[in-house]
């Protein structure tokens, strides 16, 4: 398999001096790979080096074919328009001007005769074939500009197209659109997402650690039953280092006391007499160089079961599944949690969510689903009160939280200590990081403030200081809380989702997700 692009023992680091992998030797040719790893792996920077938009500390990037990278924002001008939008305009203007007879010897040489009918196929197969291409592109929406993008990439049929977490922030017929892309893509494609439904139609999984990078045959359903293959063996493998360095502790104090016994009987000869001085010295330079062969192969012996057992805990804790729990909240079965009576609201004259009734009782999950622009984020602001409805109203009899995708309810520059004080009056220093330690913020990551967290630890953060108060909210609402965690994140924020007491309202578009954390109704928005 010919390959578009080569990594030959290429080294990445940090602007700071982090090493993110070191001596990566890969090649990408004709197949779907997805890449997956932990946020700071260095996902994005390989993209980058593919790309040509980076450089690597050590090694070679080889580019033997043409690379094309799928944006998630279009690089607009004022004014421009969805031929300029696609990349097509220069080209469609020098075959209008060879078709008038106002052409150029250069635009002859230049000129790209399959255009039209690339850009009318690609156009149809992104769903935008009665689009028109003197259209403003600020005009389109998000959906447009998703199908825009996936457009110019068709149109531009480069050997290797780059995807960086493509379907975030897209509603669910956008990221339809994107799926189908890479699943119809029959060239090269690189693609990092936490969307599992995307990863499934990947033909290889690469997983960027620490331990550094491991490709696995298969999309992400394989890649997911060989991670709970490799997280036993690792859990097997340090148990069996563990008992190998008792066992040679066991056996160097067993020789110690060995010898302290011989030494001992050696000294009560000596002070008897009746042996040589000649003789008991060469016994005596006997045990002791004895002594000196047992001692360093007790300390060699020692040092390789301690350097086995060092390998096997960070074995185990790169595939160790990240674990939080979240506080009981205590709500009873049936107790009435949230209501919209006929409850919307307008921003002046448009209508930015129509007036829903519904209600959510016990500890129900409920999503709510629509495309972009449906109102989804206004109908959770008015749930939690941040917003009050224009018409008819809303009634929740419960403490509640809203955490969005970007953890919005933590203050910028206060250390997590701080903002959970600030979210929780009256709670003391001690109570803040007694919280903050059960969703892993031990010790002095209390200290850190928002700005120097990951999307991850982000959610975890705003998650304990929502409900490590005093009264935990019985209503929890999510907007989008997956959209910026890696795979081990959502899988760790799904796992304690399903196993909190309180009820749940959650935007996402996230069919996994949804039913990891075991949503049973959904309230569907249409746009206004």
């Amino acid at each position: 398999m010919s390959a578009f692009v080569t990594l030959d023992r290429v080294s990445a680091v940090t602007p700071d001096g982090r090493t993110l992998f070191d001596n990566l030797s890969l090649a990408f040719g004709p197949e779907r790979i997805g890449v997956v790893g932990r946020n700071g792996t260095g996902k994005t920077t390989l993209l980058r080096l593919l790309a040509g938009e980076a450089a690597a500390a050590a090694g070679t990037v080889t580019h033997s074919g043409r690379v094309g990278v799928l944006r998630q924002s279009l690089p607009l001008g004022p004014g421009d328009t969805v031929a300029q939008a696609l990349g097509v305009a220069e080209g469609l203007a020098r075959l209008d001007r060879i078709e008038q007879g106002r052409a150029s010897d250069a635009d002859f040489e230049a000129a790209d005769w399959l255009l039209p009918s690339r850009l009318e196929a690609a156009l149809a197969e992104a769903g935008l074939g009665s689009i028109g291409l003197d259209r403003e592109a600020a005009t389109l929406s998000g959906g447009e500009r998703t199908r825009v993008a996936l457009a110019a990439l068709l149109v531009d049929a480069p050997d290797l197209i780059l995807l960086d977490e493509p379907t975030n922030n897209l509603d669910v017929q956008a990221r339809a659109d994107v799926t189908r892309l890479l699943e119809g893509w029959r060239r090269g494609a690189v693609v990092v997402s936490h969307d599992r439904e995307l990863l499934r139609r990947v033909d290889r999984v690469l997983e960027l650690s620490s331990l550094g990078a491991r490709l696995y045959g298969g999309g992400w359903d394989h890649y997911a039953e060989r991670r709970v293959e490799e997280r036993d063996a690792a859990e097997r493998g340090l148990d069996a280092a563990e008992r190998e360095l008792r066992r040679v502790e066991r056996e160097s104090q067993t020789a110690r006391e060995k010898k302290a016994r011989r030494d001992s009987a050696g000294r009560r000869d000596a002070a008897r007499g009746g042996a040589p001085k000649i003789l008991l010295g060469a016994r005596k330079a006997n045990a002791e160089n004895s002594a000196g062969r047992e001692h360093r192969l007790a300390e060699r012996l020692r040092d390789q079961a301690a350097e086995g057992l060092m390998a096997a805990r960070e074995r185990v804790e790169q595939v160790r599944l990240l674990g939080f729990d979240l506080p009981s909240t205590g709500l009873p079965a049936g107790r009435a949690v949230l209501s919209f009576d006929r409850a919307g609201w307008s921003n002046g004259d448009r209508l930015v969510l129509a007036p829903q009734t519904f209600g959510l009782s016990g500890p129900e999950r409920v999503a709510v689903s629509g495309p972009n622009g449906a109102g989804k984020t206004t109908l959770l602001r008015l749930a939690s009160g941040a917003l009050g409805p224009t018409e008819g109203r809303v009634l929740r009899p419960v403490p509640a939280a809203l955490l969005d995708q970007h953890g919005d309810a933590l203050t910028p520059g206060l250390t997590l200590v701080d903002n959970f004080r600030r979210l929780n009056p009256g709670g003391t220093d001690n109570q803040a990081r007694a919280a903050l330690a059960r969703f892993l913020f031990r010790a002095d990551a209390g200290l850190r403030t928002p700005e120097t967290l990951s999307g991850g630890e982000r959610l975890r953060a705003a998650l304990a200081c929502a409900l490590g108060g005093d009264q935990p909210p019985q209503l929890l609402m999510l907007d989008e809380p997956t959209n910026h965690l890696d795979l081990d994140s959502v899988q760790a924020v799904e796992r304690a989702l399903a196993a909190y007491d309180g009820a749940l309202l959650v935007v996402s578009h996230d069919p996994d997700f949804l039913a990891a954390i075991g949503v049973q109704r959904e309230i569907a928005l249409a746009r206004g």
